[in-house]
């Protein structure tokens, strides 16, 4: 968390529809400069945040500051850029002649569309019609648009879904670069791996809950070491006997051993003087796979539209 003041605070906040909880009791921050992962399955209530964040979608309950005002205050959102559910964009005009048209309304210079371009890598497509764009080019127009305010805070809505690999890889840079310009930006997300890559820190929401906030390393943990020696029962003894190791657990062909990072050179060497075969040696990371089934009994979907 940047030590910064928060740029967003969220306390409580709920959305019901009827007797149905979209968003139940969500409390959380995001500090300046962070590139925050809003990380969920399809359903989880992640865009219905967002939704709320920019005072589309009012509470039922609870409270927000977004860099300072309440949702949808003139004030924070001329200093927010957003994509929210794809870009909804003029499909007879042109990828630059869109962004005009939004610079007008938003009160921007015109100036401000060349450099958008060239950061999402549009420039030299820039007067082709918008309907002829495909669903990268229209996610990356999308994001243009959203960087038109010079915006210091950056709200992204699964920006890379429907996007082939290549696709992916490109939106994950543009996010990436952003960070490293120093803006804020909030990306919700139901990729695991998306969001381990790009993001420093995550929110778990499930079923309109948040189920955890904390860092990806925090999330993750003390990453176990991964054993493949023989023999197997040989080496699992020697392994409980040592002191500084907590536990040992069968994986596969392999042994995990949870023992903490500066004592893998002696938990080695008291492999090697034993007499045990020591094949395989190295540090298994938990997924974010592995940690969202934790935290919520079920395997995350990842199919179809978040929301």
């Amino acid at each position: 968390m940047s030590t910064a003041s928060p740029v967003v605070q969220i306390s409580g906040l709920t959305k019901r529809y009827g007797d149905t909880a979209a968003v139940e009791g969500v409390t959380l921050e995001v500090g300046a400069g962070e590139v925050f992962g809003f990380l969920g399955p399809n359903g989880a209530g992640k865009t219905t945040t967002l939704r709320m964040l920019l005072g589309l979608v009012s509470p039922t309950s609870g409270r927000a500051l977004v860099l300072g005002r309440a949702p949808g205050h003139p004030d924070s959102l001329a200093r927010i850029g957003a994509l929210v559910e794809g870009p909804g964009l003029y499909p007879y005009l042109s990828g630059r002649a869109n962004l005009d048209v939004i610079a007008r309304y938003a009160g921007v210079s015109r100036s401000a569309v060349a450099p958008a371009l060239e950061t999402v890598g549009l420039a030299d497509r820039a007067g082709d019609k918008f309907s002829q764009y495909s669903l990268g080019m229209k996610q990356r127009l999308g994001v243009a648009a959203a960087l038109l305010k010079d915006p210091e805070l950056v709200i992204l809505d699964e920006p890379t879904n429907g996007l082939d690999p290549q696709g992916m890889r490109d939106m994950r840079a543009l996010v990436q670069s952003l960070g490293r310009e120093g803006r804020t930006v909030i990306l919700s997300s139901h990729l695991m791996g998306e969001v381990q890559q790009i993001c420093s820190r995550v929110a778990v929401i499930d079923r309109g809950r948040v189920v955890a906030d904390a860092s990806v390393e925090e999330l993750r943990g003390q990453a176990d070491l991964e054993v493949v020696a023989h023999p197997r029962d040989v080496a699992r003894r020697v392994l409980e006997a040592l002191p500084e190791v907590a536990s040992v657990r069968d994986a596969g062909g392999g042994l995990l051993v949870d023992v903490p990072t500066r004592h893998t050179a002696a938990v080695a060497s008291a492999l090697v003087s034993a007499g045990v075969s020591l094949t395989g040696l190295r540090r298994k990371e938990r997924e974010l796979e592995d940690i969202f089934l934790d935290l919520t009994g079920h395997e995350p979907v990842t199919t179809g539209r978040a929301s």
